[in-house]
């Protein structure tokens, strides 16, 4: 098996290609000559998305040519969901697309009802992260919705597009961790549209909050940030409801808001934002997870050990994690998360051998997040030629699945 550049190596190639040497490279970004040899060497992984982001910034490129996205294998068992693009991508033009529906050939769809409960099963698979399995149903899903919502009205109008709201997120979602950006950007697109469609601020929210993880996952912190900022000024006004799914958006706002921040590097506004998403937290229900942004206070928690790494505060990661009680949040993407993020603080600590648990840990809840996700890549690749411990062996075959060696 063929191994893939790694981020270092992507580094090096992207600095020679603007004719630039160490010293130019370290002086863009403010750190040392040493620094950028570590990082091109692989001696020092980049295991902060802050700063994936900010050596795309000064090399001029976007964050998937450092990150190598997607990661694509030769064997169908280990490809992670990939097969499943094709048609999504299909789909989501289709859906995207004046007039889409005239293309399906005048299908008649399921019931709203029928296909509201085939949305509710998707969700689950999304949330635990099986990329296949999802890929197998959300193109029909789409497809079925797509002609539904061209012929409701009335009531039912708002009700499709809220469920094509929900399907494109999954789309969304499932093309960002898989690194199909441009992919990820169509869905939003639909989203939007949906919650225009639907008169509804609540479905204005949840796509605007969608719009910031796409952002996320480019690297546009920046633009990811500003609309997190709009959004919650355009949400403030309804909060004096008793709307649920409006104090949970509010929150789940803040949340993107704080990462967005800690990504800036901006210590005092990330926790601010983080400390709103808490106190939201504290009054709503343990399991929420309105329009799938699990907002609830484990995952405000989830987010906090999130944003002290990204800030480089490897000793916040750890005190942090451990108060996290993972095992009550009820998505396997958003444990796994949790994990990769613990384990990269460990790392940062000197405690490869307590990160190999991590990352091990996440990896048996959601494979497919863990095999995609560049951040958990680097752990893996350093840990596999760190010094040896009880979990060495398994490491190397973990290497092995993401194609490292």
């Amino acid at each position: 098996m063929r191994a893939e550049l790694s981020t270092g190596q992507r580094v090096a190639r992207a600095r020679r290609r603007l004719g630039w040497d160490q010293a130019q490279l370290a002086a863009a970004v403010e750190r040392s000559v040493s620094w950028v040899s570590k990082v091109e060497t692989g001696r020092l992984p980049l295991d902060r998305m802050s700063v994936v982001g900010q050596l795309a910034e000064a090399l001029d490129i976007e964050v998937i040519e450092l990150t190598g996205q997607p990661y694509r294998h030769e064997s169908s068992e280990l490809d992670s969901g990939h097969a499943a693009i094709p048609g999504l991508r299909l789909a989501l033009q289709q859906a995207t697309m004046p007039g889409g529906a005239l293309l399906l050939g005048g299908i008649e769809p399921p019931s709203l009802a029928e296909i509201s409960v085939r949305v509710e099963a998707a969700e689950r698979l999304r949330q635990d992260a099986k990329f296949t399995a999802l890929g197998d149903v959300l193109p029909q899903i789409l497809r079925d919705l797509i002609v539904a919502c061209d012929v409701a009205d009335g009531d039912d109008l708002a009700r499709a597009e809220s469920l094509m709201l929900r399907a494109s997120h999954m789309a969304r979602v499932s093309s960002n961790l898989l690194g199909h950006h441009d992919l990820g950007w169509s869905a939003v697109q639909r989203e939007l549209v949906a919650a225009e469609r639907a008169e509804s601020p609540a479905l204005r929210a949840a796509a605007r909050w969608d719009l910031c993880g796409v952002w996320l996952y480019e690297g546009e912190v920046a633009a990811a940030r500003d609309m997190a900022l709009r959004a919650l000024d355009d949400l403030e006004p309804d909060l004096s409801t008793a709307d649920e799914s409006i104090r949970s958006l509010w929150g789940a706002m803040h949340l993107r808001a704080a990462v967005a921040w800690s990504r800036l590097w901006d210590r005092s506004e990330a926790e601010s934002h983080l400390a709103e998403a808490r106190r939201i937290a504290a009054n709503l229900p343990a399991d929420g997870n309105v329009f799938q942004t699990q907002f609830n206070a484990v995952n405000a928690e989830i987010h906090s050990v999130e944003v002290s790494l990204e800030l480089g505060h490897p000793r916040d990661v750890l005190s942090r994690s451990e108060v996290v009680d993972v095992m009550h949040i009820a998505s396997g993407e958003r444990q796994s998360h949790f994990w990769v993020c613990t384990a990269a603080g460990q790392m940062m600590n000197g405690k490869a051998e307590a990160a190999a648990e991590s990352v091990l840990r996440a990896d048996s809840v959601a494979p497919q997040h863990v095999r995609n996700r560049p951040v958990a890549r680097n752990l893996v690749d350093d840990l596999r030629s760190a010094n040896r411990n009880a979990r060495t062996e398994e490491i190397r075959r973990l290497a092995g699945h993401m194609k490292l060696s």
